[in-house]
């Protein structure tokens, strides 16, 4: 990720770390601070935990971008809503066949 590493100010997490002993004093590089005793590394957790953000939301992206390009083009209306089952029946149809309601040109949708 060096392009958005360099965007936020080439912020690095990867030496940041709780110290587990009173023999470590801060300031010291994580690799250091390892040899000297334990130390609780947290700084990688957030660096993977930003990069899998980054990439789950640019995947979001493109996932939604194809949606939308797979999106039926609207046109007129092709059913209507029966008044009395409120069944879907076609927008020619004078009589719903799931009731046998006569139907009027003001039931289109």
């Amino acid at each position: 990720m060096p392009p958005v590493g360099r965007l936020v100010g080439n912020l690095d997490f990867t030496n940041l770390y709780l110290p587990l002993s009173d023999k470590i004093t801060a300031g010291l590089p994580l690799a250091e601070a390892k040899k000297l005793g334990p130390v609780f590394g947290y700084g990688n957790f957030i660096t993977v935990t930003i990069n899998f953000l980054i990439v789950a939301f640019c995947i979001f992206l493109v996932v939604k971008g194809i949606n939308k390009l797979k999106q039926p083009k609207s046109g007129p209306p092709v059913v209507k809503d029966c008044p009395a089952c409120a069944m879907s029946i076609p927008i020619k149809a004078t009589r719903c066949p799931h009731c046998t309601t006569e139907l009027s040109e003001r039931t289109a949708r």
